[in-house]
């Protein structure tokens, strides 16, 4: 069982000669197509060549064009201290947005379309397998600038974006704090103060708050430069809200986006009672930042990963196999990621690259939580499995059903371990799994109305100093939380370490998917065989919208009160807690 990524499914190392092969191999595909279709009308007014040009453009998307930049990117996620591997994303970055740029003229053109064509092009049989991609197109099209344009933003997307961030991820992650006569990384950290006990917990959190405040004067800079070039490229797109850009780029509806942030946030009330039911079984009057996530007892023993992987591979047998042996798969084959260092980035993802193998980062601790972080992360990686049947153009999936997908394995994975547990230490379980639905549901949806609330104050004062962001994060915070917790000033700044803070809007998905993937989820437990419509929604890809997926396996988002239902659930499970205790 392996423990480290293995890179060399990618390359022999950074001076592979395949690299600089593959690279050319990417600006000679993207040359081709330019001089093939540049300039040329054909393909704009007629059906059948149309399908031609869509069959060569969809080519592009199956050559694993992004595998040299992949390659560095991981390294650089292992250990951000090595810059020489930061100047080698910098000069592939420009390579890519070069080659790019040669085929932007193509969808400008397809977004130029004139009407009466798009319409006819809808309806066209010879363009069916390209129906749905035509149709995101048509509907970007408004936003879409000229093609001087359109390049003008790629080549600045780098210096005025990427190189933000990215420094952001490096300051922060050579950060260390002294804890118990130890320097411990600022990410095993963040991990370890929700496992500790009261004092120890918010001693630590104390001195991560202090270290993030600190270094706020670059996270300042940085966010207030990205949420103004935002401002920019919004503006010059028209597009109408800070959050539009996300939804459609996620392929959700406007309003089913508006109907979920503010369903939740009318229900806030509901973690509130969470909250009360935590503070008592903790025996504290008050409530800090640091306690919100703080344990109430401990399940059993520590889960060491090993263990940790046998629930899960037990887990995903029981609902379908083929779950299992794609796990297992990517465990021999050095596609985890699993324990945190210095240098190396926070928290948990998966990487899925067309045409190449699926990577999972992980921050593993010998906890409940590192379960359910490991089953999330695979459910991320079997969609992607998964939706590798689509044809190249929608072998993707969009944002949003990317978290159903990785919930509801979370949700699989939960019962395997539930059934295992003494009738105390479920209670402790209860606990956990509402907390856990807490913080996806409602603290993301808070985080999404800071979000807002930060774009539109920059948009309109020209700049927000780091004391403002901090408060209007205890602001949002707070909200969702409720009376019981007394947040101090340097909880504020946990915006500095934030990351999807970066990937703007990105939160509202987390809360989309936990609701959906329950509705999924109490379908299964009423049938098992609902898991064949569970497989086809995992297959689905980006073949249609999240709405349209989901409705097609009897799942209907669109209803207003759908996102009530879920709400309820979470509700009934807090009333059992109670009861409990």
């Amino acid at each position: 069982m392996k423990t480290k990524w293995n890179l060399k499914l990618l390359y022999d190392g950074n001076n592979d000669p395949r690299i600089e092969g593959d690279l050319k191999k990417m600006e000679k595909a993207y040359a081709d197509f330019a001089k093939r279709y540049a300039g040329k009308k054909d393909y704009l007014v007629k059906e059948q060549s149309l399908a031609l040009a869509l069959k060569d453009f969809e080519r592009l998307n199956d050559l694993a064009l992004a595998k040299p930049y992949a390659y560095f990117s991981y390294q650089q996620d292992l250990d951000s201290r090595d810059t020489s591997v930061e100047a080698r994303l910098n000069l592939l970055s420009q390579r890519y947005t070069k080659s790019g740029n040669l085929i932007t003229f193509f969808p400008v053109a397809l977004a130029r379309i004139k009407l009466s064509d798009q319409k006819k092009f809808l309806k066209s049989k010879a363009l069916a397998p390209y129906r749905y991609f035509l149709r995101n197109v048509f509907e970007e099209s408004k936003h879409v600038l000229s093609e001087a344009e359109e390049k003008i933003l790629n080549l600045k997307s780098l210096p005025a974006s990427e190189l933000w961030v990215r420094g952001n991820e490096k300051m922060v992650s050579k950060q260390e704090v002294k804890w118990r006569g130890k320097s411990v990384p600022l990410a095993e950290a963040v991990g370890k103060i929700h496992s500790l006990p009261t004092r120890g917990r918010r001693a630590l959190h104390e001195q991560v708050g202090e270290r993030l405040k600190s270094i706020a004067d670059f996270a300042e800079s940085e966010l207030n430069a990205l949420v103004l070039n935002k401002k920019i490229n919004d503006e010059l797109r028209g597009y109408p809200e800070p959050f539009s850009a996300t939804v459609l780029g996620y392929q959700n509806e406007p309003e089913t986006v508006r109907n979920l942030i503010a369903t939740v946030t009318k229900h806030f009330p509901i973690a509130h009672r969470f909250y009360r039911a935590k503070a008592k079984m903790l025996g504290l009057k008050t409530l800090t930042y640091a306690d919100r996530a703080a344990p109430i007892g401990k399940t059993k023993k520590e889960i060491p990963f090993s263990e940790a992987v046998a629930i899960i591979r037990r887990a995903f047998t029981r609902v379908n196999p083929i779950y299992a042996s794609t796990f297992d798969e990517m465990i021999e084959r050095g596609q985890v990621d699993v324990f945190p260092g210095v240098g190396k980035q926070g928290g948990a993802y998966c990487s899925s690259q067309e045409g190449l193998p699926t990577f999972v980062l992980l921050n593993h601790l010998p906890d409940f939580k590192s379960v359910m972080t490991l089953a999330h992360e695979l459910g991320h990686a079997i969609h992607a499995k998964f939706s590798n049947q689509q044809p190249p153009l929608y072998r993707g999936h969009s944002i949003a059903t990317a978290e159903v997908a990785s919930t509801l394995f979370e949700n699989f994975a939960f019962d395997e371990v539930f059934q295992l547990l003494s009738p105390a230490e479920k209670v402790i379980a209860l606990h956990d799994r509402i907390g856990d639905s807490v913080q996806t549901i409602f603290r993301q949806v808070a985080c999404f109305n800071f979000e807002l609330d930060l774009h539109r104050q920059i948009r309109a004062k020209g700049s927000l100093p780091k004391e403002g962001i901090s408060q209007l994060m205890n602001q949002h915070m707070s909200a969702y939380l409720g009376p019981l917790f007394k947040l101090s000033e340097n909880d504020g700044y946990f915006f500095v370490q934030w990351p999807h803070l970066r990937n703007f809007f990105y939160v509202y998905s987390y809360a989309f998917g936990e609701l959906v993937s329950s509705a999924l989820y109490s379908e299964y437990q009423k049938d098992n065989g609902f898991e064949q419509k569970i497989r086809q929604f995992l297959s689905s890809g980006a073949s249609a919208s999240p709405e349209d997926i989901f409705a097609q396996i009897g799942v209907e988002v669109r209803r207003p009160n759908f996102f009530r239902s879920g709400l309820i659930k979470i509700e009934r499970d807090i009333a059992k807690l109670e009861e409990m205790i």
